[in-house]
């Protein structure tokens, strides 16, 4: 089977899922690993732990795909059912594996815990599926297969799944069918819009597409990603990388990164290339920027410290804001951005700070001032910088956004680059 042919369907299994009690990023993380083998998830479907449901969801798919991935109902407890289900789906039996039980017994002796019947009871297997060793935890995975289809059932753990797809389902599935990997790269920008960037690109576009190479636009909160993807492997990754070298030498004040890079990350392995220090003075933000630079082992060798000074009082005190520049200009102001900038470069003894000042919303804005309205500075060894900024009226986004911009401005100053 030709891997561009090959369609799989994804099957979440559990209640809580339904609910939203649990957030099933199950589905997400499996789409973007078969993506890169070159499997295309065709449709994916979330289902209760009932059997009729499953043996009906189980039957169109086989229908419909060649691959399935079926994930949750095999833990230990009496509302897990899919292991019955599915041994029963396919004609067989459950039998004693002497093998998982040996494993799920050490599993437990190494933890130092009681193991119950119901653990026993996992060791109870499907005697004409091939078992998936799991060594993370104590449910084995089971792959089924009829008439050139096949069916994988993991757990939905999402830790014991991820290791199981990637020990031991890939592998199989690269023998079973043949695949050969796409290849793939994703360009991080930040600062402008989707329909900006599409139009700045429009003849870019053109040329990837005439090349065959496929182009998707993965926009979220502050950010784009472009992915670039070749049916033919790695054989076209100078094609896929000459293509993003271009746009990353024509936009450099929005391209910062690679393959789900941070700009955070980003910046940070700016500032340690150059051996120069950070530190952070916020007030809308409340310490966003500052754990966000910190999140990556490694940090302490150019983050010097933040300050929250989310009220006047303390910009005055923390940062050294004067009270009349409050007075007169008010806390959302260009100057006190500067001047919390500058008494943070003073306070926090470093190379560079990041100040951000702003009315994050829903409450606080004025005709003058509107919600979203914000100003960052960067106190840099040349000076120090300001830009406005008028984001929204929502206030998750109006945050993650100021922390987002004031990272990229932080690295245009770095390099000197003009928007």
């Amino acid at each position: 089977m030709q891997l561009k042919f090959m369609k799989a369907g994804i099957i979440s299994i559990g209640d809580e899922l339904l609910i939203g009690q649990t957030v099933n990023t199950n589905t997400a993380w499996l789409g973007q690993e078969l993506g890169k083998f070159g499997i295309s998830v065709f449709k994916s479907t979330t289902i209760r732990d009932v059997k009729e449901d499953i043996l009906q969801t189980v039957d169109a798919y086989l229908n419909e795909t060649d691959f399935i991935i079926v994930t949750g109902g095999l833990g230990p407890t009496n509302d897990d059912i899919t292991k019955e289900t599915l041994t029963e789906y396919f004609g067989t039996s459950l039998v004693l594996n002497q093998q998982v039980l040996d494993r799920v017994t050490d599993f437990f002796q190494k933890r130092g815990k009681e193991m119950l019947d119901s653990n026993i009871q996992q060791a109870m297997l499907p005697k004409d599926a091939l078992i998936l060793d799991n060594n993370h935890g104590t449910a084995s995975g089971m792959w089924f297969e009829k008439n050139g289809k096949v069916l994988v059932s993991l757990p939905g753990v999402p830790y014991e799944m991820e290791a199981l797809i990637q020990e031991e389902v890939l592998p199989r599935i690269k023998a079973t069918f043949g695949v050969r990997g796409n290849y793939y790269q994703t360009l991080m920008l930040q600062g402008i819009g989707e329909s900006f960037l599409a139009e700045k690109i429009e003849d870019w576009e053109k040329r990837i597409y005439r090349d065959g190479l496929h182009l998707a636009y993965l926009p979220s909160t502050g950010l784009i990603k472009l992915r670039l993807t070749s049916e033919k492997g790695t054989k076209e990754a100078g094609l896929v990388n000459t293509y993003f070298d271009e746009l990353r030498n024509g936009f450099p004040q929005y391209a910062y990164g690679m393959n789900e890079e941070t700009i955070f990350e980003a910046v940070g392995e700016l500032l340690k290339s150059k051996n120069a220090t950070l530190g952070t003075v916020e007030s809308c933000t409340g310490g966003g920027i500052a754990s966000s630079f910190i999140a990556k082992s490694g940090s302490s060798a150019f983050f010097q410290g933040g300050l929250i000074t989310y009220s006047n009082v303390l910009k005055n005190k923390l940062a050294h804001v004067s009270i009349s520049t409050l007075e007169k200009y008010g806390a959302v102001s260009e100057e006190v951005a500067k001047e919390m900038a500058i008494g943070g470069k003073e306070v926090l003894s470093a190379d560079y700070v990041i100040a951000v000042t702003g009315i994050a919303g829903p409450e606080g804005g004025s005709e003058e001032k509107p919600v979203g309205t914000v100003w960052i500075a960067i106190a840099t060894p040349d000076g120090v910088f300001a830009e406005h900024f008028l984001f929204g009226e929502h206030r998750g986004r109006n945050i993650e956004k100021t922390e987002l911009y004031a990272a990229n401005f932080l690295r245009k100053k770095i390099l000197e680059i003009e928007d």
